[in-house]
């Protein structure tokens, strides 16, 4: 099965994203907004206990995270992905950081972790420069404190469930 690891902005910043999720995001029934902490995998039964043991070795010492939401940006050329960014992803980059670590470590990643929540993805060209010119003049101030990070697991019809939580 495959897992992942990710934390939920606030009920407000979800409704909020799912106005674009519902039209730009085809991924939109299968889970809920939010952000990414660790890459879906796929584990084993041992692999998953010993991962759960892992993440709460490694969020001992982890404080809630504060998160500002202030613009919508994009990873155009790299992929045809528009998000809502955050003012200063640091607190979530050392969550990245303390989770990913030891048996949890993301190896041949072609990308740097960048912490943000997907608006819109799979877009050709034309969609993505036509929606993002849309949004530049969009102001968010968005604020949510995270106090929880979630374990997922993909089911079998596709959708992903929460399976633990954990508190920071």
């Amino acid at each position: 099965m495959y897992y992942g690891i990710a934390v939920f902005p606030s009920k407000e910043i979800q409704e909020f994203a799912n106005d674009y999720r519902r039209r730009y995001d085809p991924h939109f029934q299968s889970i809920e907004p939010h952000l990414t902490v660790r890459e879906k995998e796929e584990w084993n039964e041992q692999q998953l206990e010993e991962a759960i043991a892992e993440i709460e070795r490694n969020i001992e010492s982890v404080k809630p995270i504060e998160l500002h939401f202030n613009r919508f940006s994009a990873f155009y050329p790299v992929s045809n992905v528009i998000y809502m960014a955050l003012s200063n992803p640091q607190p979530l980059l050392k969550l990245h950081e303390a989770i990913c670590s030891g048996p949890l470590v993301e190896t041949g990643k072609p990308y740097v972790y960048t912490p943000h929540l997907t608006i819109a993805q799979e877009l050709n060209d034309d969609e993505l420069h036509d929606v993002l010119a849309s949004l530049k003049n969009t102001k968010l101030n968005f604020k949510c404190t995270i106090d929880t990070i979630a374990l997922l697991r993909k089911e079998a019809d596709g959708q992903w469930a929460r399976i633990k939580e954990f508190k920071l």
